[in-house]
């Protein structure tokens, strides 16, 4: 068995606090790129005030502990804008005061207009989201950076499943976090990935998680990408 060193810990205990708030699951679900997994991350279900406020402990110290330089932070509509915000007070909580912004999906011709809402978007900016399957998000959301005259820097994110993307209905041999730091010139991190999992699953061989180990595994020698 694997030790866990105290660079892991962090992801380990994320992965324990997603299985215990039924945001991770395992069995067979069906992925938007039509492949069958053998385990669902749905952030949606992070639907109460306590496990939102713990979320966010996740994402700021994984944002801190990775150095990464950032002015503010963006949150992509419609799941960032409340993980965004949610990330900003505990970065604030724990003295690193930032603005931050998101969008709308439709612009609004009245009031202030735009599709913009929250802070002016300026400096370096770090995008708050949830995975990434495909990058679509995130090019959107540079976009909208860019065109608000700011720098898209970098994208934090809860779950780094490290599969093979798709294009066109194909799959690709690189998955969606290699497409945006290598393509997309912008830094990625992740609380955990697919690593951290197969290892949580390992540490738990003799529960009933135990049983989807092997599952996992063969999910990711099909699948598995950076």
């Amino acid at each position: 068995m694997m030790a866990v060193t105290g660079q892991d810990r962090l992801a380990q205990d994320f992965v324990a606090f997603a299985v215990r708030s039924g945001v991770l699951r395992f069995g067979e679900f069906k992925t938007k790129a039509g492949r069958l997994s053998p385990y669902f991350f749905n952030a949606g279900l992070f639907d109460d005030g306590e496990k939102l406020g713990q979320l966010a402990q996740f994402y700021a110290q994984r944002i801190l502990a990775s150095g990464v330089q950032f002015d503010m932070l963006f949150g992509p509509a419609y799941k960032g804008i409340p993980l965004a915000a949610a990330v900003a007070i505990e970065l604030a909580r724990l003295g690193r005061n930032v603005p931050y912004a998101y969008n709308r999906k439709e612009a609004k011709d009245h009031g202030e207009g735009g599709t913009l809402v929250g802070a002016p978007v300026r400096g370096k900016v770090l995008i708050v989201d949830d995975v990434m399957s495909a990058g679509t998000a995130a090019r959107e959301s540079i976009a909208l950076i860019q065109a608000a005259g700011a720098t898209p820097h970098a994208v934090a994110i809860a779950l780094d499943r490290q599969e093979k993307a798709t294009e066109n209905g194909q799959d690709v041999p690189w998955s969606a976090v290699q497409y945006v730091r290598e393509k997309l010139g912008l830094q990625v991190c992740a609380i955990a990935r697919l690593a951290d999992l197969l290892l949580y699953l390992e540490q738990h061989a003799g529960d009933d998680l135990g049983q989807y180990h092997a599952k996992v595994v063969a999910y990711r020698d099909r699948y598995g990408a950076g």
